[in-house]
């Protein structure tokens, strides 16, 4: 094990381009998938600093072989730091991402508390990723239903038009953490011993139930989640006039969040043509043979980079609508993965 969590990774990568990294919230599991991806993608890296709460002290996580020390979050924690991701939520980025860019860190922000700030890019790499360049300091991440959504209608949008979208989330457990998952096993395995199983995550029971109630709602009768949707596409396609209206449920699956999406256009389009564009389009998978069974599900991208679009079909009372099904990995993709790219840009 080494001393401390400023490991010299000079033998892995060349010191002269090699960035100060730390990640605030190593130990949850967008933490631990960012460990991932960083490693995965050899992440141009000097220094490492993993930081979590005192809870996390005599901890360690693994990272090129080596067992890496958790270090307490403190306001001194980002003295020489390059990037910043910060993985812990919104009121821990609200208390310390002011204390990491005036460290000269610049923040990589996977909570919700910049993402509408106009002065904060919010960025997804393959749509909007010269936005980064207006940062200042700070760079959000979307919303991982957002995310993984426009992977597949922003590419359709260049092409078509977007006007509106209606659509359906599935979303799985682990997009509250560990202990979403922590509750769902514990459900499954009281109910299979026919035992009663007491909600504590969740307001009701998540195991073989779906709940149409994702954060919290608004006089509208919206969710906050559901809102996120219109307000963060408008922000990373930069299409004010964009509208959507979104149902956001929780369901009993431990990895990567589905959403049906019902898409209206200003262009009549053909279904060659939407195929022929998102077969082209950059990280996501044309996954699309119903008559073979063969379309996406989220224990298919469990793990993957790649998001995956499918069981695509021209709305039969509109020349202008498409209907489709995409899903993806929401810790990577939805979190982690995307961060990393923006550090990549940077």
């Amino acid at each position: 094990m080494v001393k401390n969590s400023e490991i010299d990774l000079g033998n892995r990568n060349t010191l002269m381009t090699g960035k100060n990294i730390a990640i605030v919230g190593a130990t949850g599991a967008v933490g631990k998938a960012l460990l991932r991806v960083i490693e995965r993608r050899q992440f141009p890296l000097k220094q490492l600093r993993l930081l979590a709460s005192s809870r996390s002290v005599g901890t360690s996580l693994p990272f090129y072989g080596e067992m890496i020390p958790i270090e307490v979050l403190s306001k001194e924690s980002f003295k020489g730091i390059d990037i910043a991701f910060f993985s812990a939520g919104g009121s821990i980025s609200e208390k310390f991402v002011p204390d990491a860019v005036s460290s000269g860190a610049i923040v990589v922000d996977n909570s919700s508390v910049f993402r509408m700030d106009p002065r904060v890019p919010l960025v997804i790499p393959e749509i909007n990723g010269d936005d980064i360049q207006l940062h200042n300091g700070i760079i959000a991440n979307p919303n991982c239903s957002t995310a993984i959504a426009l992977m597949a209608l922003y590419p359709l949008h260049q092409e078509f038009g977007l006007l509106r979208v209606i659509a359906s989330t599935y979303q799985a457990v682990s997009g509250i953490g560990a202990r979403g998952i922590e509750e769902l096993e514990t459900q499954v395995q009281a109910l299979a011993e026919q035992k009663s199983c007491k909600p504590e995550v969740f307001l009701h029971q998540i195991a073989f139930n779906v709940l149409p109630h994702i954060d919290s709602f608004f006089e509208n009768g919206y969710t906050r989640e559901e809102m996120k949707f219109q307000n963060e596409s408008q922000r990373i396609m930069h299409l004010p006039s964009f509208k959507a209206s979104v149902t956001c449920v929780r369901v009993p699956v431990y990895r990567a969040h589905s959403l049906a999406i019902h898409a209206e256009f200003k262009k009549t389009l053909s279904l060659a043509k939407a195929q022929e564009v998102l077969m082209a389009a950059p990280g996501i998978d044309l996954i699309d043979d119903p008559s073979k069974g063969i379309y996406p599900m989220p224990i298919k991208v469990e793990e993957l980079d790649q998001c995956h679009v499918g069981r695509l079909r021209l709305d039969h009372t509109s020349s202008h609508a498409l209907s489709f099904w995409v899903c993806g990995d929401q810790l990577l993709k939805g979190a982690a993965l995307n961060a990393v790219q923006i550090a990549e840009l940077l």
